[in-house]
């Protein structure tokens, strides 16, 4: 068992670097690339990519991607930059796993296109210069990172002022139920940096180190750093028992940066 002081020496994003890359090894359904037939298809226009589990993002949400700069934040695997890419952007993915890295350049080597694969941690200052990108891409992935807004105020800092800024998030009845979705166990804030049974739950079922973040707390971060929110969907997990009852645990937002 990882010790807890792990977590409490705020090392909780290495240990998500590592449980990701063993969830690689293991084929994970979001570490695998898609197949070199659905990047030909996409090449004709015929795509769709998702933000949260099972709901495409609406083309119209993207506009013209054709020479647009592109960030996938916390968006390795190569399952949506290669689909950006064939739509005509420039493609940038920041990840923090290693194999997720490793799979978007095997991927554009395969398909013989170019694409900039950095392993960073997303919490600390990104590497980019201000206003370098036209959009970011952020699929779900703040569950794992205790700190939404600094984050987010990095966003907006390398993105061009209008810049379009999309990502999906895990709501609160995802943090609260047991592992079988039946009944509500645990209550809120869930943060395993400050609660040692949680971090030793989390740790014993292999979830990697997970944190909880309301929906107003999110749009409000969102807010602050300077974004209009323009439009937003619902979405289930995919699978279990909250999808089987359709109560919507994703959100996925379109967020313009303001200026």
């Amino acid at each position: 068992m990882t010790d807890t002081a792990d977590i409490l020496s705020k090392r909780y994003q290495d240990l998500n670097a590592e449980t990701v890359d063993r969830w690689a090894a293991e084929g994970w359904e979001w570490s695998r690339p898609i197949s070199h037939e659905t990047y030909q298809q996409a090449l004709t226009g015929n795509w769709n990519i998702v933000l949260t589990p099972t709901k495409p993002v609406p083309h119209s949400w993207f506009g013209n991607l054709k020479n647009t700069r592109v960030l996938g934040l916390a968006s390795g695997g190569a399952q949506q930059m290669p689909i950006l890419t064939a739509a005509g952007a420039r493609c940038t993915v920041l990840d923090y796993s290693q194999a997720q890295i490793d799979s978007e350049i095997a991927f554009a080597a395969q398909e013989n296109y170019e694409i900039t694969a950095i392993r960073a941690d997303m919490t600390r200052p990104l590497p980019f210069e201000d206003a370098s990108f036209d959009l970011v891409f952020n699929p779900v992935s703040i569950c794992y990172i205790r700190e939404v807004a600094s984050v987010w105020e990095e966003v907006a800092r390398v993105l061009k002022p209008k810049g379009t800024f999309l990502f999906g998030f895990s709501t609160p009845y995802n943090d609260i139920v047991d592992d079988d979705e039946k009944c509500i166990v645990r209550g809120l804030p869930v943060d395993p940096t400050l609660d040692k049974e949680v971090a030793h739950q989390m740790i014993d079922g292999d979830w990697g180190i997970q944190f909880s973040h309301t929906v107003a707390e999110v749009l409000l971060a969102t807010l602050k750093a300077g974004f209009s929110i323009d439009d937003l969907y619902e979405d289930t997990n995919g699978e279990g028992r909250l999808h089987e009852l359709n109560i919507p645990s994703m959100l996925a937002v379109k967020a313009t940066k303001i200026g």
